[in-house]
């Protein structure tokens, strides 16, 4: 048996008001309760300064874009340092002048800049219209040595993704965090909801299990209105964790703000991958065509 390796992880589930200074307090007061509960690895949702803006096509809205590292990055890493605690921090990133990503920055507990990680799949469907204003990632997949654990950050649409889940694990990671917003469209809700909620948590515990490592996705609640009149979208919460073999260790409410203290073992990740050996009986021989669009030739 090998020695346990316990960290306790924080999934700050919020509610977004419509000033981004506002969700900066609530986030801010979030981790420092997380901290105060055990959790020294702790993530917020996507996009988490603002209301989901990307409802709509609005040039305005990159007036909220800011550069990594940055004002916002600055003082959670002042808050990381207080707290002693390691911060994954959702932002609408500024590159450059029309150049702007959904991205991730991973604060270590002395503050600094562990790195980015920057959305790779954008979607643009009805209500999340996000090649407007997001170019797609360019850093591929990289893992956090984090001293204590080794860490990857995938994004909301990401995690529909088998490939990209395999290529942290590949990386090294044990734990992969997926910051989200997603939820429902109010008028599909009733037909197609269960199953839309029930796919979402489907296909993250399905990389726990493929990939031999534990899963931890962090959404927001709330129903946003981006304009008077439309419907816009009931985010439906559900935040959770999940171990190697997929077994659900703690799942939030689809309503409420909350956060989510869930401690873990990494020791039972080599436990897992022992009797099941997924990555070593990978045909690595066999998949080409994995880097086409369709065989179509």
């Amino acid at each position: 048996m090998n020695e346990s390796r316990q960290l306790t992880l924080g999934l700050v589930q919020l509610h977004m008001h419509r000033a981004p200074e506002e969700n900066l307090a609530n986030a801010i007061e979030q981790v420092r309760q997380a901290a105060r509960q055990g959790a020294t690895l702790i993530c917020l949702p996507e996009l988490f300064l603002t209301r989901y803006f990307c409802q709509h096509e609005n040039p305005a809205v990159f007036e909220l874009a800011e550069p990594i590292p940055g004002p916002t990055t600055k003082r959670l890493g002042t808050l990381a340092q207080e707290t002693q605690t390691t911060l994954i921090v959702p932002l609408f990133e500024r590159r450059a002048a029309g150049v702007y990503h959904n991205s991730a920055a991973v604060i270590n507990a002395q503050g600094a800049l562990a790195g980015t990680y920057r959305k790779m799949h954008i979607p643009d469907d009805p209500g999340y219209y996000e090649k407007y204003y997001f170019t797609p990632g360019d850093l591929g997949f990289p893992v956090f040595d984090l001293s204590r654990v080794q860490t990857s950050v995938l994004i909301c649409w990401d995690q529909w993704y088998p490939e990209a889940a395999r290529l942290t694990a590949l990386g090294g990671a044990e734990v992969l965090f997926f910051p989200t917003a997603i939820g429902w469209h109010p008028s599909e809700k009733k037909e197609h909801g269960p199953t839309q909620h029930a796919s979402w948590q489907t296909i993250q515990r399905s990389h726990a299990i493929a990939n031999g490592m534990f899963v931890a996705a962090v959404n927001r609640v709330g129903h946003e209105i981006d304009q008077q009149g439309d419907p816009g979208i009931e985010f439906w919460g559900s935040s959770f964790v999940c171990d190697p073999q997929g077994v659900l260790l703690a799942e939030a409410s689809t309503d409420q703000q909350e956060t989510l203290i869930v401690e873990i073992d990494l020791s039972h990740i080599e436990n897992v991958r022992r009797h099941w050996p997924f990555l070593r009986d990978r045909r690595i021989d066999a998949y080409t065509g994995l880097d086409r669009r369709v065989l179509d030739e």
